[in-house]
């Protein structure tokens, strides 16, 4: 099977790269449509397949990527001296699924759910990349607002967030329920802290 030349510098965009590369901007820089792009990311593979590489490209996100092929995930273990099972432990695994399912969500929702602080778990997935932040929630304080990243997608096998396992319905609602309840709770306590504020200054200027 022999390469064209646009899948050869697909190839080479791709690895130099190491990230993903949106499909758009793999268009514009070959000069050319997204059929011809998908046919040839689709054509390397099958290369890649025929000649036991090493090697594959992965669709995330509207996006491909290049890495390495899932069947040597063990040896890629070896070599990092840290297996891939353990570093994701119950309490990562419990706040990630938070995020996923609720996002964007602050870090004061996250714990509010789980009954726990959750400072330490937060850094860790914001250290390995799998969820970062998104945005300030619009309330005094402006607490930061959580997401999940292209690397949880990756990681996870995914193209896109509609591909994550669907939840029973009503434990979907019910999860949604108490991050808006908690959010009324939080926007409650800061308009009371206002109101305290407000009182003060009134005093203050009676005296």
């Amino acid at each position: 099977m022999k390469k064209t030349e646009l899948e050869s510098g697909l190839e080479a965009l791709l690895f130099y790269s190491g990230d993903i590369i949106s499909q758009r901007r793999l268009c514009e820089i070959c000069n050319t449509d997204l059929t011809s792009i998908n046919r040839a990311i689709s054509h390397l593979n099958e290369i890649y397949q025929a000649t036991n590489s090493g090697i594959e490209v992965i669709e995330v996100d509207d996006g491909y990527q290049m890495c390495t092929a899932a069947k040597h995930l063990q040896i890629i273990q070896l070599y990092r001296q840290k297996p891939v099972k353990n570093i994701l432990t119950q309490a990562l695994i419990e706040t990630l699924a938070i995020v996923a399912y609720s996002q964007p969500i602050t870090r004061t929702q996250i714990e509010d759910i789980r009954g726990v602080r959750c400072e330490h778990v937060i850094s860790r997935l914001l250290e390995y990349g799998l969820i970062e932040e998104v945005g300030r929630l619009n309330v005094i304080g402006r607490p930061i607002l959580f997401g999940t990243t292209n690397e949880f997608l990756r990681h996870f096998g995914f193209r896109n967030l509609e591909e994550m396992p669907k939840i029973k319905e009503e434990l979907l609602e019910k999860f949604k329920e108490e991050v808006k309840q908690e959010m009324s709770y939080y926007e409650e306590d800061v308009h009371e802290k206002e109101q305290g504020i407000e009182l003060v200054q009134i005093d203050e200027i009676d005296e």
